[in-house]
């Protein structure tokens, strides 16, 4: 498992899927196109990369070159690392079809063209500071963020607190959360936090 520092920008849950079994960083999905309009998404991604960096990582084929720089139109360059998976023709093993261009987009490239992909963007070779301790789903249930009665309400206002999406589940809401703050800080700001 390769660690990255920076939070790893995809198209759609496929790639998240593959990406997930590759690296363990936290995986951001745009939704393809989805993110165009999703404010939210945007501003959590403009957060993230002002906090360690984006690695963006889309299909080579027209549309991921859209979603790429429409990203690069949204966040500051100096944030933005991108990684570049090559054309490479055929057909994803879960489609009935190829894509419109015929192109394999980041789910159906092997392990070994990832890896290339991610060296060639120079994010192997970065030393990354592990946190004393990660927030985890055990910590948002004892801190009554989930599995409780007011559970719901009391995650909406965490989620305003941190200017996140609201559409978050819960496993992404922990791996952003590991982003943007240390787990100490996390504990500190909700006991002195009067609206969360």
């Amino acid at each position: 498992m390769i660690k990255i520092r920076q939070a790893v920008i995809v198209e759609g849950k496929y790639d998240k899927i593959k990406l997930s079994s590759i690296i363990d960083a936290p995986i951001i999905c745009t939704d393809g196109f989805g993110i165009f309009k999703d404010k939210e998404l945007q501003r959590m991604i403009r957060m993230l990369a002002e906090k360690d960096g984006i690695l963006v990582l889309t299909d080579s084929d027209s549309a991921g070159f859209k979603i790429r720089n429409f990203i690069g139109s949204t966040v500051d360059k100096k944030y933005i690392r991108n990684a570049y998976i090559p054309d490479i023709f055929g057909k994803e093993k879960r489609k009935a079809q190829a894509s419109k261009e015929g192109k394999l987009g980041v789910e159906g490239m092997p392990e070994s063209v990832i890896v290339e992909a991610l060296e060639r963007a120079g994010v192997l070779c970065e030393s990354v500071e592990e946190p004393s301790k990660k927030i985890t789903k055990q910590d948002l249930y004892e801190l009554g963020f989930s599995g409780k009665a007011e559970s719901a309400e009391k995650r909406r206002r965490l989620l305003r607190h941190f200017n996140l999406p609201s559409r978050l589940t819960a496993n992404s809401l922990v791996e952003v959360l590991n982003c943007i703050i240390s787990y100490e800080d996390f504990v500190e700001e909700i006991n002195d936090s009067e609206d969360i």
